[in-house]
């Protein structure tokens, strides 16, 4: 009887949190929501979201984006090429030619001793570099620079992990509950966000790189006079569109312009970016704080440049273009474009959560919400069919027996949402399927068990000597084909994706629950009948 009394108490104690977890309901029918009238729209709807609903269900967006990493290390490269510019002045290294093309850097030294200062200075600031070749000419070298293999490899893998943590952070600005960001293979990153309200702005917020370069304008050459022909270009220099907004109308004006192909400075130097606003004009423009070395770099910069343009370029396309009037020794700049508030806002959070580098969209989905009400709607009409039917057939079959049975499956049922609210899971298409498929392991059990009984019956045992006998031989059955599938679908929810994990979650609660009432829900209402109402003939 005290066995009895413990399982009772469980079972009276899970029942009633599975009830508060689904129907939140405590402030429902608060004073605050009773001034709601019976037919307000208020007061038809869910105090708080019981579960998430999945992409399939609700709509969204779906991508897979690949990081283009070796951007990474060619960044990393410019990096290195800008500090070996500054070492070999400061050391008064005779060299010409210093460049970079993609992830190799060049420079040829001039004499001997230029040759012998230089490997002193590699060995010194730059010992992550390695010789690609050497090439001599007389008394001068020519040297190729690159980052060793398992260097490059490193710097791609830490890019791909910066890729994620950065998405992540922006997908945090669009509010979406549930939102799914998973590394596929090397390189690639799966995004789902469901029920996004935007998802052409989305797309483009993810796949914004915020690569800001500083690039000095070449005002003596026309962009318009090599339209036709941009081959002509002097060598050094490169035409990039060039964005800015009329401030009385509030018109995108483009046009070209040249510049020179050299990268004088980059965002990675960046160590604050703020929205401010001109005490002149009152337009909000965009301030930009370097560190040490940026700062340093920065008044190098503008004071060798002092009355030339500065071309600031976000992603290829020029922001804006000042005049340089003095040297600037603050490590401050700032970005001017006419923006709005909100453009400005926009901007600085592209530049303070910028990609390491670019991405890539491979492939994009969107769901609409109609075609997630189809499939909700589908789902429950075939729970419902499928219910139904186990529902009766246990009931003829077993008889009384079924009956409670089939209380333990409607039982396991509301438990399973319980579950699914507890956990703030997401309920996909594949998760309905396995809620279709624990409407039927949820009888498994039970038949194990009614059979046993029936066998102690016929050899003539009493009721309860027989349900004794029948939950003692066929639990460890119950448990051993249970937790193996248990297992199986743990693997799923840890190695699969999405709407995977989705049927994993719902399987795996299905099949926790169903333990549950088949052997301890079940047995509380057999033992019941049998010791407390002392009944003598079973129907089973």
């Amino acid at each position: 009887m005290r066995q009895f009394k413990w399982r009772l108490a469980l079972v009276l104690v899970v029942v009633l949190a599975a009830v508060v977890l689904i129907f939140p309901s405590l402030d429902y029918y608060s004073k605050d929501r009773a001034t709601v009238g019976p037919a307000s729209k208020e007061n038809t709807a869910w105090p708080h979201k019981v579960f998430n609903l999945g992409l399939d269900l609700q709509g969204g967006m779906h991508l897979v984006l690949e990081v283009q990493a070796e951007k990474a290390v060619e960044s990393l490269m410019e990096r290195k090429l800008h500090d070996m510019r500054d070492e070999l002045r400061n050391a008064r290294i005779r060299h010409t030619d210093l460049g970079r093309e993609r992830d190799v850097i060049s420079i040829t030294l001039l004499g001997n001793e230029a040759i012998t200062n230089f490997e002193k200075m590699m060995d010194e600031q730059f010992p992550e570099l390695s010789y690609l070749s050497r090439s001599p000419t007389g008394e001068n070298e020519t040297v190729a620079l690159n980052l060793p293999e398992v260097e490059k490899s490193r710097v791609m893998e830490n890019a791909v992990g910066q890729a994620l943590e950065t998405l992540r952070t922006r997908v945090d600005e669009f509010g979406v509950e549930e939102p799914q960001l998973v590394r596929e293979g090397k390189r690639r990153i799966l995004v789902q966000l469901p029920g996004i309200k935007d998802a052409e702005k989305a797309k483009q917020r993810l796949g914004e790189t915020a690569l800001l370069e500083f690039k000095l304008v070449d005002d003596n050459l026309r962009a318009e006079d090599y339209a036709f022909d941009s081959a002509r270009l002097p060598v050094g220099r490169q035409i990039l569109p060039m964005e800015s907004k009329r401030q009385d109308t509030g018109r995108i004006i483009r046009e070209n312009i040249v510049v020179m192909q050299q990268t004088l400075l980059t965002g990675d130097y960046i160590s604050e970016a703020r929205v401010r606003i001109d005490s002149d004009f009152g337009m909000p423009y965009v301030s930009l704080k370097f560190n040490r070395k940026g700062g340093q770099i920065f008044a190098q910069l503008t004071g060798d440049n002092v009355g030339r343009r500065l071309a600031i370029v976000l992603d290829g396309v020029v922001r804006s273009a000042p005049v340089i009037r003095d040297r600037i020794s603050g490590g401050e700049a700032m970005i001017e474009g006419n923006f709005t508030d909100e453009e400005a806002r926009d901007l600085v959070r592209v530049l303070q959560t910028a990609l390491p580098a670019p991405v890539k969209i491979l492939e994009e989905r969107t769901v609409g919400p109609s075609l997630g009400a189809d499939s909700i709607r589908m789902g429950r009409t075939a729970m419902i069919v499928g219910g139904l039917l186990v529902i009766l057939f246990i009931l003829v079959y077993y008889k009384g027996a079924g009956l409670i049975a089939d209380i333990a499956v409607m039982l396991n049922m509301v438990m399973i949402f319980a579950g699914l609210a507890l956990l703030s899971a997401t309920l996909t298409l594949p998760g309905i399927a396995g809620l279709v498929l624990t409407i039927g392991m949820a009888v498994d059990a039970n038949v194990l068990i009614f059979e046993r009984i029936r066998e102690e019956l016929r050899s003539g045992k009493s009721p309860g000597a027989a349900v004794d006998s029948g939950y003692g031989k066929a639990v460890l059955t119950i448990l051993d084909a249970n937790i193996t599938t248990l297992i199986s679908a743990l693997v799923l929810f840890q190695f699969g994706t999405g709407p995977v994990r989705g049927f994993a979650v719902t399987l795996s609660l299905g099949i926790v629950c169903s333990l549950f009432t088949a052997i301890v829900v079940t047995r509380v209402i057999f033992d019941y009948l049998v010791y407390y109402r002392r009944v003598r003939q079973l129907s089973i």
